[in-house]
């Protein structure tokens, strides 16, 4: 499986949307480590996506998050490592912090898919958000990815709900630094239903951003790069 690595110091594994690529979140979030130093960034391209061809032994969810947590595995060792995941690639996070959640050492979730049928979404009315810079180029990253990816693989998985959603609830308590980041107008997954998953972490801080949709951030970009800044600092600090 490809993945593009940067920096040097704790591992931070960056799981992307469904379909997405190791570019959309090198985009967003490489500038927050021009002047942060201690973290190793590894943006990894999921089986199917990207560099990474498609494996037909994978036909579920758990098969694309057991083939994510082995690279993970193969990369990091015994090394505690921080989770970021965009939409789908949350709920990889999600689940692999279920199932090893001593070693991880903070997780970030963007943008959150929680609910995996989509008729059963908590959704915002569709408005139109203002043009955005950032916003445009986040989709040019995303239909890039999308031309790369293998559609008639990943589509299989992803058009039953009991193939594209984990066999086993990823809840788990989580008592690490955490952060939460949803857009207020996201017509694909939403906000409400990431507001439950404070359960989970309680160390979680959970924001909502106004002229926000999935592909976030757009015109929030500073906002977000601060949360973002504030999580890396409470990862590295976790006792103050």
């Amino acid at each position: 499986m490809y993945y593009e690595s940067f920096g040097a110091g704790r591992p931070l594994f960056f799981l992307p949307s469904w379909g997405g690529d190791a570019g959309e979140a090198r985009f967003v979030h490489e500038p927050i480590f021009e002047h942060r130093t201690g973290w190793r960034r590894i943006y990894i391209d999921p089986p199917g996506t990207g560099n990474s061809p498609a494996d037909p032994a994978i036909t579920n969810q758990d098969g694309m998050l057991s083939s994510i947590a082995g690279l993970i595995t193969a990369v990091a060792g015994d090394e505690s490592f921080a989770l970021a995941g965009t939409s789908a690639g949350a709920l990889h996070a999600r689940g692999i912090v279920k199932s090893n959640p001593t070693q991880v050492l903070g997780l970030l979730l963007r943008a959150p898919g929680v609910v995996i049928d989509r008729s059963r979404r908590t959704l915002p009315a569709a408005v139109e958000l203002p043009p955005s810079t950032a916003r445009d180029r986040q989709h040019a990253y995303c239909e890039a990815a999308e031309k790369l990816a293998d559609l008639e693989f990943l589509g299989r998985i992803q058009r039953d709900p009991s193939t594209y959603g984990l066999r086993e609830d990823p809840s788990v308590h989580f008592d690490r630094p955490t952060l939460i980041v949803t857009g207020r107008q996201d017509t694909i997954a939403g906000y409400a239903d990431a507001w439950p998953l404070l359960g989970d972490y309680p160390r979680a801080t959970y924001a909502v951003l106004d002229q926000e949709d999935h592909f976030l951030p757009g015109p929030g970009s500073a906002l977000y790069r601060a949360l973002v800044e504030d999580w890396l600092e409470r990862v590295e600090h976790p006792g103050a």
